[in-house]
């Protein structure tokens, strides 16, 4: 009922910038937060950053002065800017959406995932 469209991974070196973009489309009434998490090999899921509809913000520690989240709530899309990128930085992305659906009911909805490499 909710599609997530994440892009903007890719391969980059150590110092380098990448930005995420992730769209929500489908049955939505209202989006409360839209965010970014993490998954490195071996590792479990990690938040990156969110920012709920009110516009608070929340960070990893790892990532902040280097991350900023934004929206776009006319278009319910999120972004990610990420600078001075680290090795360890590397994983799958993954945006999250969380709102209402027009009928009312809840959702919680993950996109694909993004691959994103740094290398030294």
């Amino acid at each position: 009922q909710v599609q997530l469209v994440e892009s903007g991974g890719g391969s980059v070196q150590a110092g380098g910038s990448l930005r995420l973009s992730c769209a929500a489309s489908g049955s939505i009434f209202s989006i409360t937060a839209m965010g970014w998490y993490r998954q490195a090999p071996g590792k479990q899921r990690e938040l990156v950053a969110i920012m709920s509809s009110g516009g608070n913000t929340n960070y990893a520690d790892s990532v902040k002065g280097r991350f900023t989240i934004s929206r776009d709530t006319i278009k319910n899309t999120v972004y990610l800017q990420m600078s001075s990128l680290k090795p360890e930085d590397t994983g799958v992305y993954y945006c999250l959406a969380r709102g209402l659906l027009k009928d009312a009911l809840d959702f919680a909805s993950w996109g694909q995932g993004t691959q994103v490499t740094v290398s030294s």
